[in-house]
């Protein structure tokens, strides 16, 4: 029994293996580099612990609770169990805690001296980048505490539990980077991190651990393809590139005739906190364009970089539950001889598929179309209100999509569109993305595609044929609503 009281069943962090191994064959160096290279002395550094994260003997092992640090969960139910009544009427003092922060007691009579409670996010899909803040907020304020208290162990547990409804996988990503990135800025004087998990939470550790904390060159050369395409800012914190800001202490004009010191002292005036170091990285990238050190060339090179990882997840990930929904796909040519792309709204559920995975199958299907020129026909014809594309979606899209999508694209029709939805095509045509507006043609019904696209190198769907006939009817020469019928009944063969 050691001087802390801890029982025989209490496990030594000292005695499980660290995450660090051999060092494998150095692979062939491509182009691209890993945000999260191999070092193995922060893998010596990281444990994965399938086991009871309240019987660690660390300096402190981490609670994952509610904001009134009452909840019943099998995490905190352990961890009262081994402290004892002691700990329930400690937390009591600390008059609960918010989402996201960190508060520390005693150990009691766990091995742990500490125990640091924090207070894991509710997920909902439609507040995802809050969700993602709040558990990056949980991980680094644990972290925090850690270095302010000089410990030297820390025991973390997954910090979301099944009530909250947080993703597993999802919130694996933010716990390992967080740390990583903890590690890497702020770690020195920490020896040791245990993530404590569960029979259901390890493989997904261990299939996830290697993207973060590669064992070798080679296996982080091999985990590069598989790191989402968000994988937060310097501190490893969720980034919202449209909500970036930047702060500065005295704003103002520079001078006509201030030269590059003034540049210098304005940009230097930028605050240090994270808060407003959200887009510091844009600032100096201005410097550098201002200064030509930095060509648009670079700026290119970026984003093919951050393109060529999602295209690397298209490729590897199973995609065919959104190929099932044949929402997208290639036709035939247009009159120039342009390949045709359809896209079917009805055919998107977007309130219940993942739009992530929409989003790498888009990039999958048409990496190869769009090296020459093509055009995409859009069918509006009776989507609901669940299978509107959001707006912030498409801005997305538009924003990851390599440049050879947006300059091969020669025309964009939609067909059936509403008074809204031309509205909203309008707004977004207008001030959300730049040279598509001119490509954007309103399509009211099927003769009028047919003008550009022959009928029979399209591929229609036949509740748009019968829709359009219904439609149009009023608007059709005899001779006309004959071809139309004969054209429904030639789709419907």
């Amino acid at each position: 029994m050691d001087p802390l009281g801890a029982r025989s069943q209490f496990v030594e962090v000292q005695n499980l293996p660290t995450w660090d191994q051999p060092q494998g064959v150095q692979d062939e160096l491509n182009s691209l580099e890993s945000p999260f290279p191999f070092r193995q002395d922060i893998n010596s550094k990281i444990v994965l612990f399938n086991g009871d994260v309240a019987l660690l003997n660390c300096t402190a092992i981490v609670n994952t609770s509610n904001e009134t640090l009452t909840d019943k969960n099998p995490v905190s139910d352990s961890i009262h169990r081994y402290a004892g009544p002691e700990l329930r009427d400690e937390l009591l003092k600390l008059k609960g805690c918010r989402t996201g922060e960190a508060k520390m007691t005693e150990g009691f009579n766990l091995a742990a001296r500490f125990i640091i409670h924090t207070v894991g996010p509710k997920y909902k899909a439609k507040y995802r980048t809050a969700a993602e803040s709040s558990l990056y907020s949980c991980y680094r304020n644990v972290m925090q505490l850690s270095k302010e208290h000089a410990m030297a162990s820390v025991g973390l547990c997954v910090v979301s539990t099944v009530k909250r409804a947080y993703p597993l996988e999802d919130a694996t990503h933010i716990a390992l980077r967080t740390v990583r990135r903890f590690l890497e800025n702020h770690g020195e004087n920490i020896e040791t991190v245990v993530f404590a998990v569960s029979d259901v939470e390890e493989p997904v550790y261990r299939k996830l651990m290697p993207l973060y904390y590669p064992c070798s060159i080679k296996e982080e050369k091999i985990s590069l393809p598989f790191l989402p395409a968000d994988i937060g800012n310097a501190e490893g914190e969720p980034v919202v590139p449209e909500r970036q800001i930047r702060i500065a202490e005295k704003p103002g004009n520079l001078e006509d005739d201030s030269g590059d010191d003034s540049l210098d002292s304005d940009l230097g005036l930028v605050g240090s906190h994270a808060f407003a170091r959200m887009e510091g990285d844009v600032d100096k990238q201005r410097k550098l364009i201002l200064q030509g050190q930095m060509s648009e060339a670079a700026q290119h090179k970026q984003h093919q970089r951050n393109y060529n990882r999602w295209l690397c997840r298209a490729r590897a990930e199973d995609l065919s539950d959104i190929a099932a929904l044949k929402a997208l796909y290639q036709t035939g040519v247009d009159l120039c001889g342009r390949t045709v792309m359809v896209v079917v709204g009805r055919n998107i559920p977007v309130t219940i598929i993942d739009m992530e995975k929409a989003l790498l199958y888009f990039i999958h299907v048409m990496d190869h179309i769009t090296v020459k020129e093509y055009v995409m026909v859009y069918f509006h014809t009776l989507t609901a209100e669940h299978n509107h594309l959001d707006t912030d979606f498409l801005k997305k899209l538009y924003d990851i999509v390599d440049a050879k999508f947006k300059k091969n694209l020669r025309a964009f029709y939609f067909v059936h569109p509403t008074f809204r939805t031309k509205v909203s095509t309008w707004f977004f045509t207008t001030f959300s993305v730049s040279g598509l507006k001119e490509k954007v043609h309103h399509i009211e019904n099927l003769q009028q595609l047919f003008t550009c696209i022959l009928p029979e190198e399209i591929d229609i769907p036949p509740f748009v044929l019968e829709y359009d006939t219904r439609v149009s009817i009023q608007y059709f020469t005899p001779l006309q609503f004959f071809s139309m019928l004969k054209l429904t009944e030639m789709f419907n063969l």
